[in-house]
């Protein structure tokens, strides 16, 4: 369902006389359905850089990154937006939404985008708040306003409102008390069984531990000094 072979980023700075940064050089990995991998690695070592070229975000330079058959090196922006919408999900660590969008519909709104009906997209949107803890009060409003805590869980209801084949998760449990993380775990877990493909970084040992099938060091993926 994932599959990275020989991907390569490197950063030009350009406020800095168009200095090169090299983060990655060979990355390759591949995740099955049902499995879920951690990225590891010392900070600094492009866990996040490699999660942000699988989605997208960042553009390799090298190599091929697969997501359900789409190179996203490759893929037109029209194509990637498709990917997003029906197969990749992203869960990260920040919540980024239009103000004043209630907090039902920031959840529902992947389930929207791929089809469904407003009152039933509403409904699981409901329901995955509540299990997330969200009181029902905060339900009709903007999450901008909300504790990162509770923007945290926001953005991980909006992560699991689809059933996408595939999952990225940036420290998915980080900061939470024990009971959401609790459902957190529960959730990628039910994820896992229902066939996702789950790459995530998970700085939190006993839930690497738990979820997680393998782990794999990015650290090895570092350029080799000329």
């Amino acid at each position: 369902m994932i599959e990275i072979e020989g991907a390569g980023k490197s950063f030009t700075l350009h406020n800095q006389g168009g200095a090169v940064i090299e983060v990655l050089a060979g990355a390759s990995l591949a995740v099955a359905p049902g499995e879920c991998v951690a990225l590891t690695g010392a900070s600094g070592a492009g866990k996040s850089t490699l999660m942000r070229m699988v989605y997208g975000n960042y553009l390799a330079q090298a190599g091929r990154i697969v997501v359900g058959g789409l190179d996203v090196v490759r893929a037109s922006p029209r194509e990637i937006v498709a990917l997003r919408r029906h197969t990749l999900g992203y869960v990260s660590q920040f919540l980024r939404v239009v103000p004043r969008v209630a907090t039902r519909d920031v959840v529902a709104e992947p389930l929207l985008a791929v089809g469904w009906a407003p009152e039933p997209a509403r409904a699981r949107a409901e329901a995955l708040l509540a299990r997330l803890n969200i009181p029902e009060a905060l339900w009709g409003l903007s999450p901008t306003t909300f504790s990162g805590g509770e923007q945290q869980r926001v953005n991980i209801a909006r992560g699991f409102a689809h059933d996408y084949p595939a999952l990225l998760l940036d420290e998915p449990t980080a900061s939470l008390d024990p009971v959401n993380r609790e459902v957190v775990l529960g959730l990628i877990e039910a994820a896992k069984a229902r066939g996702a493909a789950i790459l995530g970084i998970f700085h939190d040992a006993e839930a690497r531990a738990r979820v997680c099938d393998r782990a794999v060091d990015v650290s090895v993926f570092a350029p080799r000094a000329a």
